[in-house]
């Protein structure tokens, strides 16, 4: 028998993957982390198969600092079918209903959407990788199974009209949002609204965090072992946080568990961490001006 071959490059950094439709974001993780021989390798937030876009792929060091990106706004390109609901609320699912769709002009459809820009609710579908007693809500959908769902407060900090084709009953919005929020059950929300049904057909994620729609994304198709300049560093996903410079000492003291007393008080809260203009890690500082270790890079050995 061959023996079993371990991954081990010790690669850092965050790959903006482009993912392609028809995949999982779990497929497409594996493939990232086999094509560069990565030791560790995290996504920072799923997205469904059918959907397409940023997928961020934390490898390395970096993994230990994703929830920083599944805590971030996200943007999608969201193409809505009015007149037809579907179980799952995207073209994947069961017709459940058709509905003859009003005369809606753009007007008409801007100021309903009103309803949804802001703080606003939404029931996560069933179609989830949400977990009821440890199992996904997608497989108890597919056995017919319904739980209910608490709702959840989200922020739709942007909602534009992309295009609205009158003649196929095609809706298209730009969506920026908060953490949490699916643009499914917003598709069916509005077809609600609407008064005539809808699921998405298309989505695509254009931006995540402080990687905007103007970032580079990668398809895995022109990945391979050698493409680390496709990387961008581990501290990217941290640009909103200050930086505090430590002297060597209170690095070592930090690394050993020790806490350290920070002179400067206007800095509160989360702060990247370096010395000797290194990067070390993510820190803390409270109120009192104590700061202690939340995140740190490994140390070589």
């Amino acid at each position: 028998m061959s023996p079993v071959k371990r991954y081990g490059n010790k690669i850092n950094g965050v790959l903006l993957l482009d993912k392609a439709t028809g995949i999982s974001s779990n497929h497409a993780l594996q493939r990232v982390k086999r094509l560069f021989q990565a030791n560790k390798a995290g996504h920072t937030g799923s997205l469904d198969p059918l959907a397409t876009g940023m997928l961020p792929i934390c490898l390395g060091e970096a993994t230990k600092f994703s929830q920083f990106l599944l805590d971030a706004d996200k943007s999608y390109l969201v193409t809505i079918k009015l007149g037809i609901a579907t179980d799952s609320g995207d073209s994947e699912g069961n017709i459940i209903a058709t509905q003859d769709v009003p005369n809606l002009t753009l007007e008409k459809i801007n100021s309903e959407l009103d309803s949804f820009r802001g703080e606003i609710t939404q029931i996560p579908p069933m179609y989830s990788a949400l977990k009821h007693n440890g199992q996904p809500l997608y497989k108890l959908a597919r056995q017919g199974i319904e739980i209910e769902r608490k709702q959840r407060v989200i922020t739709i900090k942007n909602l534009q009209i992309i295009e609205y084709d009158a003649i196929n009953n095609i809706l298209i919005i730009d969506v920026s949002c908060t953490k949490g929020s699916y643009m499914r059950t917003l598709a069916m929300d509005i077809g609600e609204k609407l008064q005539c049904g809808a699921h998405v057909i298309a989505l695509r994620r254009l931006a995540t965090g402080p990687y905007s729609q103007d970032s580079i994304m990668h398809s895995i198709e022109n990945i391979t072992e050698n493409s680390t300049d496709l990387l961008h560093s581990v501290t990217s996903m941290l640009d909103n946080l200050p930086r505090l410079e430590l002297t060597l000492q209170e690095a070592i003291d930090l690394q050993h568990g020790k806490k350290i007393n920070v002179i400067d008080h206007d800095l509160q809260g989360l702060i990247k961490l370096y010395s000797e203009n290194k990067f070390l890690g993510i820190g803390e500082i409270d109120l009192l001006g104590v700061l202690r270790v939340k995140r740190l890079m490994a140390t070589e050995s």
